[in-house]
């Protein structure tokens, strides 16, 4: 059985994290995007093409803290430096990944890159926040720097390509190293072609159309949308006539209580109020 698409989600109005990130949110913000329904994925935010002109002072976002999930960054255009409390960091350039465990408690800041600064230029970026199951909410900290030459790239006929992330695409295994079955891909997709996918039924599945459009059965997707994919069925094909490109991700629900409090996801509210203790503690580190 083949699975379709229960909705087509037209990004909301745009807003600001710190100063240089301007995003649409879709998970948890758009209706019928809540963290239950989208589960492992509990945040996704987009900051589609702007351009930033040249600066003295790196924008972004400064010193926050998380706990009991990991953060997601894809870099499709600009550069970002990232430094956290545990010693993790680096500059993520266009085509790379940073994969943030923050599970027992970090710090963390993410600002545009000096020499991305001085010049200006377009920036975009996705991050996405995935949930940990309860087992690993407390266990220590992790960074993943996921370079582009990293990442596994599946040549299909016709000129597209996946580029697989995480989890595996027709056997081929992505780079990062995750704590529940999820899949998160990158389809580059020529004029013309169509790619293919399969993800069990009950895996929560979902599409965000980075560039051009894409057909799935008879419905289209344009640049920006969001595609929410029914727990039904496993087969589906992406065409474009144009050339595309989409972020696909999917992921097993870890079917565990979740209890949310801004940059703190946990299983009950006792934890969560323990983990703003031990932050007001000092307990996540220092940053400067």
């Amino acid at each position: 059985m083949d699975k379709s698409i229960e909705k087509i989600i037209t990004p909301r109005p745009k807003h600001w994290v710190g100063d240089g990130f301007y995003v649409h949110n879709f998970i948890p913000g758009s209706e019928g995007l809540d963290m239950r329904r989208m589960d492992p994925f509990i945040m996704l935010d987009y900051n589609a093409p702007h351009y930033f002109p040249p600066a003295r002072s790196p924008r972004g976002v400064d010193v926050h803290p998380h706990r009991g999930f990991e953060t997601v960054t894809i870099a499709y255009k600009g550069v970002i430096k990232h430094t956290d409390s545990s010693g993790g960091g680096g500059v993520i350039q266009q085509g790379d990944v940073q994969w943030m465990t923050a599970a027992s408690g970090i710090l963390h800041k993410e600002f545009h890159e000096e020499n991305f600064t001085l010049q200006g230029g377009e920036f975009q970026m996705a991050q996405l926040w995935v949930n940990l199951p309860a087992r690993y909410k407390m266990t220590s900290p992790g960074y993943q720097s996921i370079k582009n030459d990293q990442i596994v790239h599946v040549s299909i006929d016709g000129g597209s390509r996946v580029e697989v992330i995480a989890g595996e695409y027709q056997g081929n295994k992505g780079p990062a190293k995750t704590f529940s079955p999820v899949h998160l891909s990158n389809a580059h997709l020529s004029p013309n072609s169509t790619v293919n996918y399969s993800f069990p039924a009950n895996w929560n599945t979902a599409l965000l159309v980075i560039e051009g459009e894409v057909t799935l059965g008879e419905q289209t997707a344009l640049q920006n949308q969001f595609v929410l994919m029914a727990n039904r069925g496993e087969d589906f094909a992406l065409s474009t006539p144009t050339g595309a490109i989409v972020l696909v991700l999917s992921g097993e629900p870890l079917n565990e209580p979740i209890a949310a409090h801004g940059p703190f996801v946990m299983n009950t509210r006792q934890e969560i109020l323990e983990a703003i203790d031990d932050y007001n503690a000092g307990k996540f580190g220092h940053l400067d």
